[in-house]
């Protein structure tokens, strides 16, 4: 192994883990709603996700979905310390 690197490797499991885990778990239960969630990132330890609720113009529902969302990725994925709401679309 490169001593260069950041634990990379390790990321890219955690990033294919919190994928898994959006794809099988979160997104079908918010989809259910209306709504949607785009990954976006992952960056020390700040998942970075697009929510999508089914009322985007009232704040309290993309709260209560950012923080279930957290809440289940930080019980299956330790590495996770939290999710990030990017908003507007993306630069590229």
């Amino acid at each position: 192994g490169s001593s260069g690197s950041s634990g990379s490797e390790e990321d890219d499991e955690v990033v294919a883990m919190i994928k898994e885990l959006l794809d099988t778990r979160i997104r079908p239960t918010v989809q259910e709603d209306g709504g949607d969630v785009i990954y976006r990132g992952f960056e020390d330890g700040i998942v970075r996700l697009k929510l999508q609720g089914s009322c985007t113009s009232c704040p309290s529902s993309i709260i209560t979905l950012k923080s279930g969302i957290q809440n289940m990725l930080q019980f299956y994925i330790p590495e996770v310390e939290g999710v990030e709401q990017v908003s507007g679309p993306s630069s590229g």
